[in-house]
């Protein structure tokens, strides 16, 4: 049995799931330093470990530009708890899990700048697949800086399947709806589950080229728009609208959902609520 198969048993992340952490785990650090040069202030870090396995580490910064913004990075494993072990693809009998990824989440203390979800991981249970995507939640748009992103998304999609940026932008529009409020939380972006395609090293490539567009896109738009003067209704605005993102990582989010079942750091899985938020 190679090691990929023996990650059923939770503690093993085999070749791909160790090129896959190495990836993660440097692209938190560009990220950060690319969101530093565009700040005033610093990430302050903070590791955590996990009871049953693992653990990972926080990276938030409150500036003056982002007002909240965590960049996150997280190793786990060890056993899926009965009633979430049906809902986890391929899971072997004992249940083992291994899981290792990077999320990210801006809030912006300018309303003209949008807010911003990033993640990408892998997984393994019996079987092991990658997951992510990204989504763009502006609140005042900009009509270039919407195309620019999609572009960006769009581009990286095409170099790897031309069925990818449709398919997985559909996911994303889906996905990312407010059910209760018939509304979708942003503009969109790609967002991508179970991706196993049997050639694991061109799925971490994909995964890889997702990331790469991310760094490259989103700080640019922020330097875009980061030093527009703005009004007191906008920033009002901008608090009410930030309710949605609330109720959305809540109420319908995997991400947290699989972080609260498997026992991760609950103030690392809740770092992607804003800070200030408003309901009328």
């Amino acid at each position: 049995m190679n090691s990929e198969a023996e990650a059923g048993g939770g503690t093993v992340p085999g070749a791909m799931g160790d090129e896959a952490r190495a990836f993660f785990f440097d692209l938190r650090d560009r990220i950060c330093a690319a969101f530093e040069g565009l700040d005033t202030r610093k990430f302050i870090r903070t590791a955590w470990d996990r009871p049953g396995g693992g653990g990972g580490e926080m990276s938030v910064l409150h500036g003056e530009v982002f007002e909240k913004v965590g960049v996150n990075v997280s190793e786990v494993y060890g056993t899926f708890s009965d009633d979430f072990r049906a809902q986890m693809p391929g899971t072997d009998a004992g249940g083992g899990f291994w899981a290792c990824g990077i999320s990210l989440v801006a809030h912006m203390k300018s309303p003209l700048v949008p807010a911003v979800h990033m993640n990408l991981r892998r997984i393994q249970t019996g079987a092991g697949w990658f997951g992510g995507g990204t989504d763009l939640t502006p609140y005042f748009p900009f009509d270039d800086d919407v195309a620019l992103f999609h572009g960006r998304l769009k581009e990286a999609c095409d170099r790897h399947d031309p069925d990818y940026y449709a398919r997985f932008k559909k996911w994303c529009d889906e996905y990312f709806y407010l059910k209760h409020r018939e509304e979708p939380r942003g503009v969109g972006g790609i967002f991508f589950d179970n991706l196993d395609t049997g050639h694991p090293e061109r799925d971490l490539a994909f995964v890889r080229e997702v990331g790469e567009a991310f760094l490259a896109t989103y700080p640019e738009i922020v330097a875009r728009r980061r030093n527009l003067p703005y009004t007191f209704d906008q920033r009002e605005h901008q608090l009410v609208r930030r309710g949605r993102y609330v109720e959305f990582n809540l109420l319908y989010d995997r991400g947290t959902v699989f972080g609260l079942k498997t026992g991760g750091n609950v103030e690392a899985i809740l770092m992607s609520l804003p800070p200030v938020v408003k309901w009328p």
